[in-house]
């Protein structure tokens, strides 16, 4: 396995294995790599003939006051993961490299990206989708992959997909989650030793919520009470947004029917995290 800095380098490999014949998945990730990341790597493996790992803190993406300077990194840590994962390059450039100092483009995806995330962090989706786009152009890949933790991205990134006619079929990949539940995420470096301990209360809310609509609970608004109730019940916890929504459109709804995607995020302390599930009438 190798790490290039370029976009140069990356094309030219990427020439050299499709004049092979080789099948190519794209990992996009902004590193300090857990096993989520490893479970999308394992997965695109699989899959593919060769895998592309980008780690690229994207600058764009970030708001003025969200964590950019402070977001972990560790490139030699996600070297190791990488390559143990049969991941076959990682792609690991430098803002300099990924965006011109003049540059005018931005890609955006209208709708889906009003409400949850999108509504809480103006102009995110703006970065994901504009990086996303770049990278699919730079790499080329026949699949991509992304965690269906962050739920409303993978819903933007296939209709900007979809939209734009990439080439590409994007893999939505299962939540993976610590042996309390806590959904893995390279925030939870953050938290302290008590932090830690508080941060159970997502897992713990969205799962009486489960509990409620598994038993024929309709009424939306009662299930977002619930979750609200569960976890202010945390002191070290405060809700940035509960939301159930159609988990096409990503609309909020006040019946729970359908297809649903039942949304939260939550500070506990100074560390925002996201967490959330589907789910479809009738299923147990």
């Amino acid at each position: 396995m190798k790490t290039v800095k370029t976009i140069k380098e990356v094309r030219q490999q990427v020439r050299e294995w499709k004049r092979e014949g080789l099948s190519i998945g794209l990992v996009p990730t902004m590193g300090c790599l857990h096993e989520g990341h490893k479970s999308l790597i394992d997965t695109a493996v699989k899959e593919n003939d060769r895998v592309i790992v980008s780690v690229f803190v994207n600058p764009i993406q970030f708001g003025p006051n969200e964590d950019f300077k402070t977001y972990p990194r560790d490139i030699e840590h996600d070297k190791k993961l990488c390559e143990s994962s049969g991941a076959s390059m990682i792609f690991n450039p430098e803002p300099s490299e990924m965006y011109f100092e003049n540059r005018s483009t931005n890609v955006e995806v209208e709708g889906l990206t009003e409400g949850l995330c999108g509504a809480k962090r103006p102009g995110h989706f703006r970065g994901v989708c504009t990086v996303v786009s770049k990278l699919f152009n730079i790499v080329t890949p026949d699949r991509a992959y992304f965690g269906e933790k962050d739920a409303q991205q993978l819903a933007v990134v296939k209709r900007m997909v979809r939209d734009l006619n990439f080439d590409v079929q994007v893999v939505g990949c299962p939540i993976i989650r610590e042996e309390d539940g806590l959904a893995k995420s390279s925030r939870n470096t953050y938290l302290s030793k008590e932090e830690r301990q508080a941060s159970l209360v997502l897992n713990k809310s969205l799962k009486k919520a489960k509990k409620l609509l598994e038993d024929g609970e309709k009424d939306a608004l009662l299930v977002k009470r619930v979750i609200e109730q569960e976890i202010n019940k945390q002191p070290l916890a405060r809700i940035d947004y509960i939301e159930i929504a159609d988990s096409e459109s990503l609309r909020p709804v006040k019946k729970a029917d359908e297809s649903l995607l039942i949304a939260i995020a939550v500070f506990i302390g100074k560390t925002r995290l996201i967490d959330n599930f589907t789910f479809r009438t009738g299923e147990k």
